[in-house]
């Protein structure tokens, strides 16, 4: 294989015109280039340069060699300020993956920080639900996910998380019902009513719900299952049972009019909001950005 390096002395040597001119502009001794291309020769296999006078001249073979040596001495120029581009965050890709209540409130005010200060930075944004987001950064398919804990299993290894806000959960019930007068509500004031479901899949939020209850000393008696948050505070509404929202699932659109919104104790559910970030992304400017600008966007939703 053809050494680079070698072919750009070649073509230094060329331009020159001889081997001890291309030694002083290069900062080496003669020796030491005619060694590099001693080297060359060999990769090559056959002769690049021949004696003319004091000087020398290329063989079709150096020629050959001397102007491919100049383009890739370009590509490579190429190359390297764009590797400085992508280090610095101005040009490259960022994936980020997050669920809809997230998606709604935290993530497109870090967008727009993002793209104002790393125009030619890509982003690859995607909606995910119900999965996890956060197994698409596990399994390298995304650079930042958007999650929610606590969780049965810890995350994966290259993982980095980031706490963003804690979501707690507001009681959700019709206007007209008894405890609708109260301002704070104990969580066992639920244990006999009939409830309308916002989790009805497995996972880390309906674990929290399922969790608070049983430290309540009982299961939820779920009525009716909601694929929304909007479409379970019309069930609550229209009197078909009570619910529990977190905050963020209530900033989504207007709230109902048939609804109130009151808060909970013993225990109060909440969820934990995490950044999960690849550690191999970590320290790339634009997701440095997208991070610190979501963390300005919870304090104003906290």
């Amino acid at each position: 294989m053809l050494d680079v390096r070698r072919m750009q002395v070649l073509r230094a040597v060329i331009t020159s015109g001889s081997i001890t001119a291309a030694a002083r502009n290069l900062g080496y001794t003669p020796s030491a280039i005619s060694q590099q291309l001693s080297a060359l020769e060999r990769e090559a296999g056959t002769e690049l340069l021949e004696r003319v006078g004091r000087g020398v001249r290329p063989t079709p073979a150096g020629s050959l060699l001397s102007e491919h040596a100049e383009t890739l001495s370009a590509e490579l120029a190429k190359a390297e300020a764009a590797l400085t581009e992508l280090k610095e965050g101005r040009i490259g890709r960022v994936s980020i993956r997050y669920f809809a209540t997230a998606g709604a409130s935290l993530v497109p005010p870090a967008i727009a920080a993002v793209r104002r200060e790393h125009p030619g930075v890509r982003l690859d944004l995607k909606l995910v639900e119900p999965d996890d987001p956060m197994m698409d950064v596990e399994a390298g398919n995304a650079d930042v996910a958007i999650t929610v804990f606590p969780r049965k299993t810890p995350p994966g290894k290259g993982v980095e998380l980031v706490h963003l806000l804690d979501d707690p959960y507001r009681a959700v019930l019709p206007k007209t019902h008894p405890l609708a007068r109260k301002r704070v509500l104990d969580l066992t004031e639920f244990a006999e009513e009939p409830w309308v479901g916002v989790d009805g899949l497995p996972g880390v939020c309906r674990d929290i719900l399922d969790s608070a209850c049983a430290s309540a000393g009982f299961t939820p008696n779920i009525v009716v299952e909601s694929e929304d948050y909007q479409t379970a505070l019309g069930f609550v509404a229209a009197g078909i049972g009570v619910g529990l929202i977190p905050e963020l699932g209530l900033g989504i659109g207007a709230q109902h009019p048939g609804v109130v919104v009151r808060r909970l104790r013993n225990p109060e559910p909440v969820r934990a909001i995490h950044a999960a970030v690849a550690s191999r992304s970590w320290n790339h400017p634009a997701v440095r950005t997208l991070l610190e600008a979501m963390r300005s966007a919870t304090a104003k939703v906290a």
